[in-house]
């Protein structure tokens, strides 16, 4: 077997493991809290469902073909095609990376305004790009085992924060706000898709393929699961969603300083990465370490001079975009087998002008409730259009050569 893939399963489980413990989920998790315990946790549930299936069929392609994420998308869109939505996913890339590093840094700053009377956010931002850029230089294969034993001591913190929150007997409501569940399962499966134009530029290097997918996703989703019921918990708890104060009611202190700090470098790891990875989609002799490094301090900076207040529009701008996208390929690559990237096919109309339908369509259902969330019925509604558009398309070049024949 060709010694690029040579990522195995245990260590794939842990990196997306490490990838689902962090602030930006449990934040994601306490935006839930109107719809209290019960109903939180049922809806945080019916999204990760939806998002793991969703995240599984994207996952396994590259995992299949061998390609990243984005070369994928060649299939459907064609090479220019695919270079714009690279630009987007790396748009998307940076904003997350840019939402990672500042929330981290806000909830490291409030912590340690409490603990040692010192504010300085901006440090803080800088510390968690510092150890960033070094976990880049490392490289994806050096830090497998050193990203298992980062997420063991993690997801050690974790549970003790959970403990913290549950067995505390404080869970309640939070007055005065609402919440419909089709938005609260909307958030909770968006969260998984903005994993979907990352997570195959690591499966494709899985040794084995179908287990190294499952667990891949396993990791994500049961993670994320847990990190959005912390989040949920621990707002109910305090009755507020302001993650400072969740950690430091936990009394954890210092231990919620190494929580923040590790959780935040763990997932942004991947953003950082993958953007050096998706780089190469433009230029393939590209150095992807130098690239992620280059990003990892315009993540900083945006952090640094930029507010998180807008940060449930940027969730939902994600699902706009990938939701659509995804419905397309799916339906090319799993029912209509068209898994060959064709290097002739430069630019697809076509698939074009049906993913920006999807996108308006997705933005403007946002004001209506669905069930089950827009994500899902916008993916499944793309899906049956595209294969609907293509089937015809057959039918019509079937029908003028059979005419050209006769002739």
């Amino acid at each position: 077997m060709n010694n690029t893939y040579n990522t195995t399963t245990i260590s794939q489980f842990f990196l997306w493991v490490g990838a689902s413990v962090s602030i930006a989920e449990i934040v994601t998790g306490s935006l839930l809290a109107p719809l209290g315990l019960t109903k939180g946790i049922q809806a945080i549930i019916l999204g990760h469902v939806i998002g793991a299936t969703i995240l599984f069929l994207s996952a396994w392609i590259s995992a299949n073909s061998r390609v990243t994420a984005l070369q994928a998308t060649r299939i459907s869109f064609g090479t220019y095609g695919s270079y714009g939505l690279t630009i987007l996913n790396m748009l998307q890339l940076v904003g997350w990376a840019s939402v990672m590093i500042a929330t981290g840094s806000i909830a490291l700053n409030g912590i340690s305004k409490e603990l040692f009377a010192f504010d300085f956010q901006a440090l803080w931002s800088i510390l968690i790009g510092t150890i960033l850029v070094m976990w880049v230089l490392f490289g994806l294969k050096k830090i497998s085992r050193l990203n298992i034993v980062a997420v063991t001591i993690l997801f050690g913190f974790t549970i003790i924060l959970t403990s913290v929150i549950f067995g505390g007997g404080g869970v309640g409501t939070v007055p005065d706000a609402t919440m419909k569940f089709s938005t609260a399962v909307e958030l909770s499966a968006v969260m998984s898709l903005s994993w979907l134009p990352l997570i195959g530029d690591y499966t494709r290097h899985v040794k084995h393929q179908k287990m190294g997918t499952i667990m891949s996703v396993l990791g994500y989703s049961l993670g994320s699961t847990f990190m959005f019921i912390i989040g949920l918990g621990g707002s109910l708890y305090v009755g507020s969603s302001d993650i400072s104060e969740i950690l430091m009611a936990s009394g954890l202190g210092v231990v919620a300083l190494l929580i923040v700090l590790l959780s935040t470098v763990l997932t942004t790891f991947l953003d950082s990465y993958s953007a050096g990875i998706n780089f190469k989609n433009f230029v393939p002799r590209a150095n992807e370490r130098y690239v992620s490094v280059l990003f990892t301090v315009l993540a900083v900076v945006i952090a640094i001079a930029s507010s998180v207040s807008a940060y449930e529009d940027f969730l939902y701008f994600i699902g706009s975009v990938f939701a659509p996208l995804y419905g397309i390929l799916f339906a090319d690559y799993y029912l209509l087998k068209r898994r060959h990237i064709d290097p002739q096919k430069k630019w697809s109309w076509q698939s074009s002008l049906l993913w920006l339908a999807g996108v308006v369509v997705y933005h403007a259902s946002l004001k209506y409730p669905i069930l089950l969330g827009h994500t899902l019925w916008v993916l499944v509604g793309i899906f049956a259009i595209r294969i609907i558009m293509m089937t015809i398309t057959e039918r019509v070049k079937g029908t003028s050569k059979a005419q050209l024949i006769e002739r």
